[in-house]
């Protein structure tokens, strides 16, 4: 058993067969009433009241880069938490916008910036899961397209200071090596470990220079992994397996120990009942790409606010609710190591997300712009088949992409690069631009299956598109970037090209 067979790994378990045995046999809408089904607007939070609500103030602070720093007054008017969102206006020339009542209330200022990046500098007691899943929808709605309209992320941490310190980073990170709690590709990487979650006491480990090797490992790895993030400076943490916003249970089919928060530090508690407390302030993204709920701010004391204080985590991202899809998870897994140097970690969740909508756009137009309100699954085991009665939903995949949208966070600093030391690829892509003439080109140099869509950044915005070439593969073109929807394999020595004409914006 492995991540890629169960993509999930949360603690959804029975609650979720009992879900989709509901979604299998509710009772649905007609086809031709989609649009009379009752759902909550694409920008309205969870559990937001029908009756409109007039936004309070908004504030805006110029600034002279393609960059906005979205703060509430409350956290503006903190001394501390200022500090943060001033470190990273003076690091990019940034604009500030400050709201004074939701964060939604920002989309006429940022519409009007239309910033190729937007950070959210919020308070660990603000930042859970209706703003992840208000942020989602704003930045989706700055223009006409279903697409997200910029790169975005999170600052916050345990406190300030963390904030701070993730906001005042200037130099990148180069992700050379990794630790990870379930299968990961050690080719991508110079060196590093993973411990299997399926199999007790087996262990894969990669040397410089050398092939990945399987070797026997502690049957409870707890203090290993312990270990291994206090003194193996890895670059990258990955897990998947239970977990909770408290807690990371390391086995998956078997009793293990566990990785637990308090008071913003991280620490194992093995099966003897140690405690072993992690101090790993060397810089590293960390991804808990198939675990339920690590990615939730629940108020200052929570794994993710502890990853950051004490591990050195400076960009992550997670889901905020049960997970039993996985789209939106191995998804920026599988674009930021399985395409090592392509992408950033904020551009490889970016490009995620966008061919997730994709998907909800081509394959599922009907329900593309169905917006859950409500998401607690564990609480409520009957809410995935009410959800599929509600809004006439019948396939799972349609299910499962509407329910991983808007529910995965990212956090950092979305201009700070951290990616992959570059690796041989199965295919190329380059974007050029001459005279109002864009030509997206990809080269395949052997048979692929790319699981995501070939997609790049285009070099600025641009409007008034017009495809002269390629439309033959199905071309996704927004004011910021380009995808393929079609072939969904690419033919080793053949090179895919879409050529189109459009004004600089």
């Amino acid at each position: 058993m492995g991540p890629r067979a169960r993509r999930d790994g949360g603690r959804a378990g029975a609650a979720l067969l009992a879900a989709l045995a509901l979604v299998a046999c509710a009772a649905v809408a007609p086809a031709g009433e989609a649009d009379a089904v009752p759902g909550a607007p694409a920008d309205a939070a969870p559990g937001a009241p029908a009756a409109k609500r007039a936004p309070a103030a908004v504030e805006h602070l110029p600034g002279t880069g393609s960059y906005a720093v979205v703060v509430s007054r409350a956290t503006w008017d903190d001394a501390a938490w200022r500090k943060a969102a001033e470190a990273l206006r003076a690091k990019y020339a940034a604009h500030v916008v400050i709201y004074g009542g939701a964060v939604g209330d920002v989309r006429p200022a940022l519409a009007s910036i239309f910033p190729r990046y937007a950070c959210f500098v919020a308070r660990p007691e603000e930042a859970g899961l209706e703003f992840v899943v208000a942020v989602h929808r704003l930045t989706r709605s700055l223009d006409d397209d279903p697409y997200t309209d910029l790169l975005w992320g999170i600052l916050t941490g345990y406190d300030a200071g963390d904030a701070l310190r993730i906001a005042s980073r200037r130099e990148p990170l180069v992700v050379r090596r990794a630790l990870a709690g379930t299968g990961i590709d050690l080719d991508a990487f110079d060196e590093g470990r993973w411990f299997s979650e399926g199999e007790q006491g087996v262990l894969w480990e990669k040397r410089p220079g050398a092939k990945p090797e399987k070797k026997e490992g502690p049957a409870d790895a707890t203090a290993a992994i312990v270990e291994a993030l206090n003194t193996g400076a890895a670059d990258l943490v990955l897990t998947s397996g239970h977990a909770t916003t408290r807690d990371w249970q390391i086995g998956y089919s078997f009793k293990s120990g566990q990785l637990r928060s308090r008071a913003g530090r991280l620490y194992g508690l093995d099966l003897g009942g140690k405690e072993h407390p992690v101090d790993s302030p060397n810089p590293k993204v960390y991804l808990p790409a198939g675990n339920c709920l690590v990615g939730r701010m629940a108020g200052a004391d929570c794994m993710a606010a502890a990853f950051m204080h004490s591990a050195g985590v400076y960009q992550m991202y997670g889901y905020v609710v049960p997970t039993w899809h996985g789209y939106g998870g191995w998804g920026v897994l599988d674009l930021f190591v399985g395409r090592p140097g392509r992408y950033t970690l904020a551009e490889a969740f970016y490009v995620n997300t966008q061919a997730l909508v994709h998907e909800l756009e081509s394959r599922f137009p009907r329900a593309a712009r169905v917006a859950f309100d409500r998401f607690d699954l564990e609480a409520d085991p009957g809410l995935v088949g009410r959800l599929a009665a509600e809004h006439g939903l019948r396939d799972r995949e349609e299910l499962g992409l509407l329910w991983d949208r808007d529910t995965v966070a990212f956090y950092g600093d979305p201009a700070w690069e951290a990616r992959l030391a570059p690796r041989p690829l199965a295919w190329r892509e380059t974007v050029t631009a001459a005279g109002g003439v864009y030509t997206f080109t990809v080269a395949a140099d052997r048979d692929a299956e790319p699981k995501r869509p070939p997609a790049a950044f285009l070099p600025h915005r641009v409007k008034d598109v017009r495809i002269l070439e390629g439309a033959d593969l199905a071309p996704v073109i927004t004011d910021n970037f380009i995808l393929l929807g079609k072939p969904a394999k690419l033919e080793g020595g053949k090179s895919y090209k879409v050529v189109f004409k459009a004004a600089r914006q």
